[in-house]
């Protein structure tokens, strides 16, 4: 297989892409990130012949159901507040590539991310012809962010596990730092069908020397993880509601104001721009991190205070709009609804809340529904522009069985979509008897919650329009 978009007429050797839209065509042109063949063989092949740039930094290893993107990002502040040089991976990106490959926080910017795609290319078409399946869209990626991080270098990487752990493309390094956040079910085709399979596939990032930081997990999972990491040896272990965690928590506004025991300290009173329980534990957790990183070296209070407080998570309950409000969360499972469900009833009073909601075919939309149903008015089913997008009206059949026919509205397109729901909110909102204003919420996957940002942003652009749904 080559890359459709970069490849000479004779066929032989990929030529350089020129333009953003080209080296992102190459990629997208390789096996997509949900076609998996267990196997670390390609991606080690191919860091083989990239002078193995894992091998040149300090790692920091996030895997998990939830909350890994957050959690990275945290880290990531702690960390370029000490001063550190920092690189970043994450999956999958809310609007475009890019920011999957950061340095310093910063995505790379598009002439840096031709520059990455161009110095791996040479080797991709070399890797796919000595493996039995070529490289991946994923694998590739991931050796774009290993030789960027190499490259620049950075002082510390910190590289989120795309699906699993075990057999997932980043795991070719030896982390300082293995960090496993909350364990639910998802991508069961792929990992299993309950928690403690997952379980088993995620403990793989646990290496020898390593330390490994547990977010607070049911007693079953706990279970194989320290196990996982009794028959690994040599192995760290800090968990949360023991070695560390959230001490107390209260809403703010803007936010909450969180009280943290890491493994060294407490830290008072510390502001996190982001709402709900489940960002203060990821809090606690990244925290705990940073400092097994950094072992003995103690941090400070203002440190601490001022790494949290410029934190930001793009499309995890992130407000975009107001006039109605519209809320962005990236959820897309039944463990993420919980989480988003039980920080609406924490830290808002919106009334009505219209949903905004289009899934993925292969997820367990309808646990999702269910988890939603006690928060949402009226939920508006559409789909975002991927192929494994489900359809809206199958959507609303569920939907329909979950929440009353009276309660459910169809809108395929997601401009339209977002549309009907504000009308909805600001009508209920004129009507309400409650204390509170209407708003929307658009959620049930990152696609849809990034396809939203978009049109969201581009509406408020001076000169564009900002009613019809005709962005």
């Amino acid at each position: 297989m080559t890359d459709s978009a970069t490849t000479d007429p004779d066929g032989h050797a990929p030529r350089p892409a020129r333009t953003f839209a080209e080296a992102e065509d190459a990629l997208l042109s390789r096996w997509p990130e949900t076609r998996l063949e267990p196997s670390l063989d390609r991606i080690q092949a191919f860091l083989e012949l990239l002078g193995d740039p894992q091998d040149a930094v300090q790692v920091i290893q996030l895997t998990g159901t939830n909350g890994k993107t957050s959690t990275s990002r945290m880290i990531d502040s702690l960390l370029r507040t000490l001063e550190l040089r920092t690189g970043r991976f994450t999956s999958p990106h809310v609007e475009k590539m890019s920011e999957r490959i950061c340095i310093d926080g910063e995505p790379l910017s598009d002439e840096e991310f031709i520059e990455a795609f161009n110095d791996v290319a040479p080797y991709t078409h070399l890797v796919d012809a000595d493996q039995p399946h070529p490289l991946s869209f994923f694998e590739t990626v991931v050796g774009m962010a290993y030789a960027r991080f190499a490259e620049a270098p950075v002082d510390v990487a910190i590289v989120e596990v795309g699906m699993g752990g075990r057999w997932d493309a980043t795991n070719v390094v030896q982390n300082k730092v293995a960090v496993i956040g909350p364990i639910g079910v998802d991508h069961a085709a792929y990992l299993g069908d309950n928690a403690i399979a997952i379980a088993h596939e995620k403990a793989g990032i646990i290496n020898p020397g390593s330390t490994v930081v547990l977010a607070e997990q049911s007693a079953e999972v706990a279970t194989v993880l320290l196990q996982h990491a009794a028959e690994v040896g040599e192995v760290t272990i800090a968990r949360e509601g023991m070695e560390f965690g959230v001490v107390s928590r209260a809403a703010a506004v803007g936010g909450q104001v969180v009280t943290l025991q890491g493994l060294r300290a407490r830290y008072d009173e510390v502001f996190l721009p982001l709402y709900g329980a489940h960002q203060a534990q990821n809090a606690a957790v990244a925290l705990a991190a940073v400092e097994a990183l950094l072992a003995d070296e103690p941090l400070s209070d203002d440190l601490v205070r001022e790494a949290f407080a410029g934190v930001t998570s793009p499309g995890r309950l992130e407000i975009v709009r107001r006039s109605p409000t519209v809320l962005l969360d990236a959820a897309h499972n039944p463990h993420g609804a919980t989480a988003l469900g039980e920080a609406l009833a924490d830290s808002f009073a919106f009334d009505p809340l219209v949903g905004v909601i289009g899934v993925m075919a292969d997820k367990d939309y309808e646990a999702f529904l269910v988890e939603l149903e006690p928060h949402l008015a009226h939920v508006v089913c559409t789909q975002n522009s991927t192929e494994r997008a489900l359809p809206a009206e199958a959507l609303a059949t569920t939907a329909i069985e979950v929440f009353g026919e009276d309660r459910v509205a169809v809108a395929p397109r997601l401009a339209e979509a977002i549309d009907v729901a504000a009308t909805l909110a600001e009508a209920g909102e004129a009507i309400s008897v409650s204390i509170g204003s209407g708003a929307v919420l658009v959620t049930g996957s990152v696609v849809t919650v990034g396809e939203a940002r978009t049109l969201l942003q581009r509406r408020q652009e001076p000169g564009r329009a900002t009613n019809g749904g005709q962005q």
